[in-house]
């Protein structure tokens, strides 16, 4: 099951980057999908072009809601018989109820498969050598993690040590990576955190929520931009998620994920409005931060979004 920490969280972030460990993250959602229709069906409901994916190829998909706001993030594979995916806690059976309300006459199977599965990741794929599961390259070779889905109590790899959720959380911080749900809200559309370049492909067919995207990516630009947080070391707390982000005593956003980087000290992710200058400082929580680009503010209207990302793995 998830942990914080096993005693020594600089370490464990230390070891996890080096490939040496692996992290539990098995509270996450895991879904299977069946049947021959199975590819071109998820490739016509969602962000990603899915109809030619081959067998082992990790792929990242968005299901948007009428307006462009991302509903669900998902991380998949196929394996040629089954397409499996894994999504945030606790939004699997919404998923899968969403997938099902959409199966019509088409043959296609979807279960959720949470309580039988765990997922298992790390920097490293040569670390789940010898075990059972599908594995799930990263899709994004700024980030490069793989994941293996296998049955829950089948065993972890042998030749490591385990890591906790926060060494995991501080190095996808710094990577700049964006969780749904954590460094999202509700009106989140993908150009406001990146997702166009790993999530969505700009030339497949419709699907539901795509006006928002080509409208944007061809004649706006977003409200929003996700922005990395370095923190004031001295402050002894850390933003907590949610917490507003203002630019000379005015609200300008919010703060998602937060956590403390062996190297770089406190960091976090924040949502903040495109207008903001992006060499002002801020205040997270309170907290003084300087900011980083990640999404540019001329993402969109035929500009190619600026993804500015440290390479981990």
């Amino acid at each position: 099951m998830t942990q914080d920490h096993f005693g020594d969280p600089f370490r464990e972030q230390r070891e996890l980057e080096a490939g040496q460990a692996y992290v539990d993250r098995s509270d996450r959602g895991v879904v299977t999908i069946t049947g021959p229709d199975r590819l071109s069906w998820l490739h016509s409901l969602t962000s990603q072009d899915l109809q030619a994916l081959k067998p082992g190829t990790g792929a990242q998909a968005l299901i948007l809601d009428p307006n462009g706001h991302v509903e669900h993030h998902l991380t998949l594979a196929d394996d040629g018989m089954s397409t499996w995916l894994h999504v945030e806690p606790g939004t699997a059976a919404a998923l899968t109820e969403y997938l099902n309300s959409m199966r019509f006459m088409l043959r296609v199977e979807v279960t959720d498969v949470t309580p039988d599965y765990q997922v298992l990741t790390a920097f490293d794929p040569d670390l789940f050598a010898g075990l059972d599961g599908v594995l799930i390259p990263s899709s994004d070779p700024r980030y490069v993690i793989t994941d293996l889905i296998s049955k829950r109590g089948s065993g972890a790899p042998r030749s490591a040590t385990a890591a906790g959720m926060w060494a995991f959380e501080a190095l996808r911080i710094a990577a700049h990576v964006p969780r749904l749900g954590l460094d999202t809200d509700h009106r989140t559309i993908p150009h406001e955190v990146g997702w166009i370049d790993t999530a969505v492909h700009l030339s497949k067919g419709c699907y539901r929520g795509q006006e928002t995207v080509a409208r944007v990516h061809n004649l706006g630009h977003p409200p929003r931009r996700l922005v990395f947080l370095s923190l004031d070391g001295s402050v002894d707390t850390l933003p907590p998620h949610g917490a507003p982000i203002e630019l000379n005593a005015t609200i300008v956003g919010f703060t998602g994920s937060s956590a403390r980087h062996y190297e770089q000290g406190p960091i976090a992710l924040g949502l903040v409005k495109r207008t903001v200058p992006v060499d002002e400082p801020l205040l997270a929580g309170g907290v003084a931060a300087t900011q980083e680009v990640i999404v540019s503010p001329d993402a969109g209207g035929n500009v190619k979004v600026t993804l500015k990302r440290r390479t981990i793995g």
